[in-house]
């Protein structure tokens, strides 16, 4: 019997101004760490972390973005993204950055991490969770 528990790290707020986004990236290498079956979800002004060419030159704090793309190292390939959140937003999947997983399940094969999702969809993976966290 695996103890292996799926944990779901929601993201609603904007990556800078506030320290959720980072802490969440913190707590989800910890939980990955730990072999848990780790997935991120990213709705509402969440989305925005994850939207490619973020320059954080005038706001003098580091750009954590490319942190996202390690999180295949650690077996965090599941990231999902709420397509309303995007579209409300009037952003599409090719605002996104481009971050990718080696599938050693397919002869190593690069395959993307995000997956733009429904809300309908959403609400389906959030249920089928053992444990939801929200930053």
């Amino acid at each position: 019997m695996s103890d292996t528990k799926k944990f779901l790290y929601v993201n609603r707020k904007p990556p800078y101004g506030t320290i959720y986004a980072l802490e969440s990236l913190e707590v989800v290498l910890i939980g990955a760490a730990f072999e848990q079956d780790v997935s991120l979800a990213f709705l509402d002004d969440g989305v925005f972390q994850l939207t490619r060419g973020q320059n954080t030159d005038a706001i003098g704090v580091k750009n954590f973005s490319p942190t996202f793309r390690a999180l295949g190292d650690y077996e965090v390939t599941k990231l999902y993204v709420e397509r309303e959140s995007l579209e409300a937003r009037g952003l599409s999947e090719g605002d996104l950055q481009e971050i990718t997983y080696e599938d050693e399940d397919d002869d190593w094969e690069e395959k993307p991490s995000i997956r733009v999702v429904s809300r309908a969809e959403m609400a389906k993976i959030m249920a089928d969770q053992d444990v939801v966290l929200s930053f």
